[in-house]
């Protein structure tokens, strides 16, 4: 299989049939054999059927049905999982991103990148509930994790099937698949592509994710930079803390043995044992984190390193660091 496209849908039954129509038109020039997952996250209505009915057609289509909704991120997993294309592409089910854009998104991984990101650069959304917050959003997320895109936002996405089975995600993270992918060294290339008013169905989206991107940010950020050695996260603040209230105490304590000043009624004192106690719960903290870490890597056997590519090495050899 050459090519997955993967999209997660939830209650878009007027979108479905004319997406599948607008897919077949823009694959089968391609000439690569292809697959269509549409992966269902609950939907009450019909969707299913149609796509079931257009399989005619298409028998490219295959539909994952969740018993219950479970989240885009869940979707899109599920998606990834499925998936057995050398390529997978992700989209949104509601026409807003082109499938005329996918040879496009295609052809810049097969340049040699890893992933190829859609930026919506002439986005068709109302612009204080949709395209203010997604521009600030966009300039924190790589502000944060030091990778640079105008439209974190975007669901159009190509990337290798190697990276697509590594790339692991939960809670609402579907958003941030380009910041998770580098903590793995990915290769990650922009795109410019089509974005188009919609014109059917209700959006999913609204306002109140903005609150939720900030919570996931600082999820994400822990995870690309201290999953591995949360103590180093701990630690230092910890040892801070500590510190400075040892600091404290050791000052208190010459005041009290050599200079008779009184300690009954300085908070100072006070303070300072707090500081020592909230500095040990911290270095506490990360050590507990250490033994979760060592926990998480030892009984799944997860590796700490990923290959790129091996030269002159078996394939057994070659993929068991992968």
């Amino acid at each position: 299989m050459d090519v997955s496209i993967v999209i997660p849908f939830l209650n878009e039954s007027p979108n479905l049939k004319a997406l599948c129509e607008e897919l077949k038109a823009a694959l089968d020039p391609m000439d690569k054999s292809y697959e269509v997952l549409f992966i269902d996250d609950g939907s009450t209505d019909d969707g299913v059927q149609v796509l079931e009915d257009f399989r005619s057609q298409m028998p490219q289509i295959k539909v994952v049905s969740f018993r219950r909704n479970f989240g885009q991120t869940a979707a899109m997993v599920a998606g990834l999982d499925y998936s057995e294309g050398e390529i997978v592409v992700t989209l949104d089910a509601d026409r807003q991103n082109d499938p005329a854009d996918i040879p496009a998104m295609v052809a810049k991984v097969e340049e040699g990148y890893d992933m190829a990101c859609g930026w919506r650069y002439d986005r068709q959304d109302t612009y204080v509930s949709r395209k203010l917050p997604s521009m600030l959003a966009n300039r924190l997320i790589s502000k944060i994790t030091d990778v640079r895109l105008h439209d974190y936002g975007c669901t159009l996405k190509a990337m290798r099937k190697s990276l697509a089975k590594r790339v692991t995600l939960y809670g609402e993270m579907h958003r941030f698949i380009p910041a998770v992918a580098s903590g793995v060294g990915a290769t990650i290339a922009e795109v410019k592509v089509n974005h188009r008013a919609r014109t059917a169905g209700e959006s999913k989206y609204g306002i109140s994710r903005t609150f939720r991107v900030v919570l996931d940010l600082i999820t994400v950020k822990f995870l690309l930079r201290f999953h591995a050695r949360p103590l180093h996260f701990f630690g230092m603040p910890g040892l801070a803390l500590g510190g400075i209230g040892g600091a404290l105490i050791t000052y208190l304590t010459i005041a009290r043995l050599f200079f008779g000043v009184p300690l009954g009624d300085r908070p100072l004192l006070i303070f300072a044992f707090m500081l020592l106690i909230i500095g040990l719960q911290f270095i506490l903290f990360g050590l507990i984190g250490e033994m979760q870490t060592r926990t998480y890597y030892e009984s799944q056997d997860k590796p700490i390193y990923h290959v790129r590519k091996t030269i002159g090495i078996d394939g057994d050899k070659a993929e068991s660091g992968s």
